[in-house]
């Protein structure tokens, strides 16, 4: 296998070069292996010393951009060689990376922003790794998911990270009505131009749930936002600016039950569009208290207005 090309070093400082020469008693103190560093998601203030010390000692820095990981090692004081690890090489660069940890390296593993292993391909090499009995470490910090979390005003005693969205609506608002009935706050990642169509599906699959919009979070333009899904979609491109990077919080289901006939129907109705009729009204009575031969009548009556209609 021909060895992949690791970025050389540059704007190496003399102190570094110095030390990197005679071997100092502080790069022997870091034990052999994979290391998983977490790096700021936005305000580089928050890189913690031994996150610093971690990089400034690996033999070797894996990372998803080379040219955003050299920024930041810039900005540390640190010139070290950089190796090219995301979802397009992954399978190809992996046995490599494993052969020098096998052989007793020290490689330090990061993402863009935040915690790597998140919604990115390192947890397969960090899977390889251990199977293979190499020490994998972890250097916590940052991230996006707790950061938004923290901030979002509701509730964290449990949640499920849900990642990045499809990018079709259908898609998404499958993704939505297999989410809707978790007893669970929803923490999702989505790029801004989407943000409106993600908004619309969550009110029509979701209902009007409490939320939170976190937006450039630790940033200078940071901002957090809390209400109802209707109220965000209304003030979003306004108030909240549809640009920078988005974590969205949706609260879990309110199943207080619905005593207004008006809303089960509207409920029925977004149900049956992304459902069959035992499934919608299965769903509909755990939402709703209602009985399911009184919701089982709703659906029908739904379903024949629906072919009258045609």
């Amino acid at each position: 296998m021909t060895e992949p090309a690791v970025e050389g070093d540059t704007e190496r400082s003399p102190t570094e070069a110095g030390e990197e020469a005679s071997g100092s008693a502080k790069e022997r103190q870091l034990a052999p292996g994979l290391w998983v560093v977490a790096t700021p998601i936005g305000n580089l203030g928050d890189m913690s010393c031994r996150a610093r010390e971690v990089l400034a000692r690996a033999d070797l820095v894996v990372c998803e951009d080379t040219r955003v990981t050299g920024r930041l090692l810039r900005h540390l004081g640190l010139a070290k060689r950089l190796f090219a690890y995301h979802d397009h090489n992954a399978d190809r660069v992996r046995p490599f990376l494993l052969g020098r940890l096998a052989a007793g390296e020290r490689l330090a593993l990061v993402s863009d922003a935040g915690t790597p292993c998140i919604a990115d391909p390192g947890y397969r090499l960090v899977r390889e790794a251990s199977q293979r009995g190499i020490p994998v470490r972890t250097v916590p910090g940052p991230s996006a998911v707790i950061a938004a979390l923290s901030v979002a005003g509701l509730p964290t005693d449990r949640f499920l990270f849900e990642g990045f969205l499809p990018s079709k609506g259908a898609a998404r608002r499958r993704r939505f009505a297999a989410l809707a009935d978790l007893d669970v706050t929803l923490v999702l990642l989505e790029a801004p131009h989407r943000m409106a169509e993600t908004l619309d599906d969550l009110l029509a699959v979701l209902g009007d749930r409490e939320a939170a919009v976190a937006r450039e979070l630790t940033k200078l333009h940071e901002q957090v936002v809390r209400a109802k899904l209707s109220e965000l979609r209304a003030r979003l491109g306004s108030d909240i600016p549809a640009r920078g990077e988005f974590v969205l919080v949706v609260a879990p289901p309110d199943i207080a039950p619905v005593v207004d006939v008006g809303d089960a129907t509207e409920l029925l109705r977004q149900l049956l569009a992304s459902h069959g009729l035992r499934e919608a009204v299965e769903r509909a009575a755990i939402r709703t208290g209602l009985p399911r031969r009184r919701l089982y009548e709703l659906a029908l009556a739904l379903r024949r207005g629906e072919r009258e209609e045609e």
